[in-house]
């Protein structure tokens, strides 16, 4: 600041003012209300109408005294007051000059002060920088007044005339709306120019606030505009279902009847009726009331009382299982026994079924007939894939978009409480970060727990003891043992020439004829060529491709007919006109004794097969080379055959040093199909000693089984598809292990009237059925006294299949 001019001292009447300040060549007019301040003005109009105008610092002091009061004020001329009903003035002054306060003092409820004028210079633009100063300041003030009222376009034109920075500078604080401490900082500087600088910088600030506050009010108006105006249509929407009697109010009503009427437990009533307090307290169309009603009507669609009257009869269910399905013997003896203890104790649990076999073998179409022939709605959930737990147990209903899992679903689903729940491809479920899912099916699965069966969306225990569970999968392999402990497994094996052959002619082929429109006129189908289907076009252990290749014939008829044909005839010799040529060719033995070359038979997933195990024998320095992708449960095999073969060298007329001498080579074809499993043990020996002994193998001759490093040979599973194969190819003996023997009860009539089965026990037996007398007289184990049994194929009867044989 510059320092003041030096001046005369004046007395003038003093008026402290709160929260205002006024400045020089300035007019404001304000409210009086204090003693003091009226006696002030009163006595400045009884004088010259002078009146010296000094801001206090705090506004809430009543009484200031000096140290409350600024040292710069402005000396004013009073131009008039009034007197106010209420009490109080309203006075108008006009400002004059600043003054510096140096001494005051009270007389009669009233202070008068000693000022000192302050002499100003006027601070004209005499240059263009002086002149862009101004201007900026009036631009600024320009833009200051869009934000607020009150400052007409013709005062910021007048203003923008002025050429006196000082006055500009104080016409521009007098009339921004600031706090007035601010102000004050301007009114005490005295030179014009740094006056305008520190009002420029003032506005500069205030405007960036006042844009941010603008910025502001426009989102809160945006949001109040759609706050009211959803508001209005919530109103509008209560109006108009309070007129149509289906107002709020009646929803919650009808949510309290409806759990009442189910008359549930007291916990279960008690825990949906505070849900629904809840929702009543909920404001329309939170999103919080519509997780509640979303909960509520989940938990009201279930069917707590509702049940279908199972059906009994066992003569109606074994013709309704025989109807629809070939075959499956165990399966159809499985359920009528469910359903005779079901008639002698009404209240026995059901139970959990697995259906494990090969793809196309009928394990979902004959859950679908069973529930049809136990009166039971069907319900059916696909578990391939599935990897998240909250899947089957659903997800806390705090989540968005969470729902009840897959088995409450499908049990809302059927609309009963006891239905048949198929869960499909059990063997196929994953686990991963978000869970395990097999372990989510333990409870449900099991049936001293699945009576309080608890999702996490619903919370409150449902009962599942009435529900028939009944899962299918491939192979058990991939089923957890908690999990398959739960449950009674039904194996269902791959199907024979001949029970595809009747599963055509009664169900396939009268399908497709529906399918296509046509009937039994006009399409006929030979035994003949179903046969050449089955081995000619398809290669599987169930009917699916079977079937497809039956609707491919069923279509070239239809285009026939459609051509004005009466009718078709299929007969085996018309199928490489309608299918093309053969996809499989005849499989044929070689018809050839040979060394080294030996029949094995194997289990795959989809049926059996029989494997060419080749051994070849060379000069070398020990070294047993095994190749044709083999597992490592069929490379210990070929070491144990081959310490067997070095620990009965002598007696297998075989040199003692050729482990030092001679390489050996053994090979499965196919290298590409991996191989793994132990029961191609005798195969493997039986093809080294053929090797090693320059010994012919008799090529109609098959063996299975695992071998120890004594020789004994251990049972194997898959029985049913390996002979199958062995009979597909044409060979006539089958070595089995004697502990299978019990096996034969179970295979097919026609693979037991074709096929010789020999029992061995040890590898003494194998060599003995296959080379003759090659083991020298004396040189045998006492198995040798359990001499080969050649088992009469009139006495057999068919085998099980064992799923957990892998491929060998």
């Amino acid at each position: 600041m510059i320092d003041d001019p030096v001046t005369t001292a004046e007395r003038l009447p003093m008026m402290a003012l709160r929260g205002l300040c006024v400045f020089p060549s300035m007019s404001v007019s304000f409210n009086v209300e204090r003693r003091a301040s009226i006696e002030a003005i009163n006595a400045a109009a009884a004088r010259d109408r002078r009146i010296f105008l000094v801001t206090q610092r705090d506004v809430m002091d009543e009484h200031p005294g000096r140290e409350q009061l600024y040292d710069i004020g402005v000396i004013c001329n009073l131009r008039q007051f009034v007197k106010k009903p209420e009490g109080g003035l309203h006075v108008m002054v006009e400002g004059l000059t600043r003054g510096r306060l140096l001494s005051m003092n009270a007389m009669s409820n009233r202070f008068r002060a000693e000022v000192q004028p302050i002499e100003e210079s006027p601070a004209f633009a005499e240059t263009s920088r002086q002149d862009a100063r101004i201007r900026t300041a009036v631009e600024l003030f320009r833009q200051y007044a869009e934000f607020v009222e009150g400052i007409s376009p013709d005062t910021i034109m007048s203003l923008s005339q002025k050429n006196d920075a000082g006055y500009v500078a104080d016409f521009i604080a007098q009339n921004v709306y600031v706090h007035y401490d601010k102000k004050q900082a301007v009114l005490e500087i005295t030179e014009g120019w740094q006056r305008l600088d520190a009002i420029t910088e003032t506005l500069s600030k205030e405007i960036e606030v006042l844009n941010i506050e603008q910025e502001i009010n426009f989102k809160l108006r945006d949001r109040l505009m759609h706050s009211q105006r959803d508001n209005v249509l919530r109103e509008q929407m209560r109006i108009l279902q309070s007129e149509l009697g289906d107002d709020e109010n009646s929803e919650i009503d009808r949510y309290r009847d409806s759990i009442l009427a189910l008359a549930l437990s007291e916990d279960i009533t008690n825990k949906l009726l505070k849900e629904t307090d809840r929702l009543a307290k909920q404001p329309f169309g939170s999103a919080e009331g519509t997780v509640i009603r979303t909960y509520l009507d989940a938990c009201l669609a279930l069917p707590w009382h509702k049940s279908t009257k199972e059906r009994l009869d066992i003569n109606a269910a074994r013709k309704i299982l025989d109807r629809d399905h070939f075959g499956l013997e165990k399966v159809k003896e499985r359920i009528l026994e469910y359903l005779a203890v079901r008639q002698l104790t009404p209240d026995a649990k059901s139970g959990i079924i697995c259906l494990v076999g090969p793809p196309g073998t009928g394990k979902t179409s004959v859950a679908i007939s069973i529930a049809d022939a136990t009166n039971r709605k069907l319900a059916r959930m696909s578990l391939g894939g599935v990897h998240d737990e909250a899947e089957i147990r659903g997800h806390r209903k705090t989540y968005v978009g969470a729902m009840p899992g897959r088995i409450m679903a499908a049990i809302s689903q059927s609309g009963s409480n006891n239905p048949l729940l198929l869960l499909d491809e059990i063997d196929k479920l994953g686990s991963d970060y978000r869970g395990d899912p097999a372990s989510a099916l333990l409870e449900a699965l099991d049936p001293e727990q699945n009576s309080t069966f608890r999702d996490n969306f619903l919370e409150i225990p449902f009962d599942l003891s009435n529900v028939l569970f009944i899962t299918t999968a491939n192979t058990t392999d991939t089923i957890p043992r908690p999990l398959l402990d739960r449950m009674e497994v039904i194996e269902i094996s791959g199907y024979t020439d001949e029970e595809k052959l009747q599963i055509a002619k009664g169900h396939l082929l009268p399908r497709q004829r529906k399918r296509h429109g046509l009937n039994g006129r006009t399409l006929r189908v030979s035994d003949e060529a179903l046969r050449e289907m089955i081995s000619g076009y398809t290669r599987e252990s169930g009917v699916r491709q079977f079937e497809r290749t039956l609707a491919s014939v069923c279509r070239k008829a239809a285009v026939r007919i459609a051509d004005g044909e009466k009718s078709v005839s299929v007969r085996g010799a018309d199928l490489e006109k309608l299918l093309g040529p053969r996809r499989f060719l005849p499989e044929r033995l070689s018809g050839k004794d040979e060394i080294g070359i030996v029949n094995g038979l194997a289990w795959t997933s989809v049926g059996g097969e029989m494997l060419e195990v080749e051994a070849v024998c060379l000069e070398g320095s020990g070294k047993l080379e095994l190749t044709g992708n083999l597992g490592h449960v069929m490379q210990e095999s070929a070491q144990a055959a081959l310490t067997y073969i070095r620990n009965r060298c002598g007696a297998l007329g075989i040199d003692p040093e050729f482990y030092k001498t001679r390489d050996i080579h053994v090979h499965f074809p196919e290298g590409a199909v991996p191989k793994d499993g132990p029961s191609a043990g005798i195969t493997i020996a039986v093809a080294m000693i053929s090797a090693l002994t320059g010994t012919p193998v008799r090529c109609d001759i098959a063996m299975t089984g695992e071998i120890t490093l004594s020789g004994r040979v251990l049972p194997i599973g898959g029985l049913k598809e390996k002979t199958m194969a062995a009979l597909r190819y044409g060979v006539k003996t089958v070595l089995i292990p004697a502990e299978n023997e019990q096996n034969l009860e179970e295979i097919d009539q026609t693979v037991r009237r074709s096929l010789n089965f020999i029992t061995v026990r040890h590898m003494d037996d194998v060599i003995g059925a296959v080379f003759g007398a090659l083991v020298s007289p004396g040189e045998g184990t006492d198995a040798r006294a359990d001499s080969a049994q050649s088992v009469a194929a009139a006495e057999d009867k068919p085998s099980v299949n064992s799923a957990n044989c892998p491929v060998q």
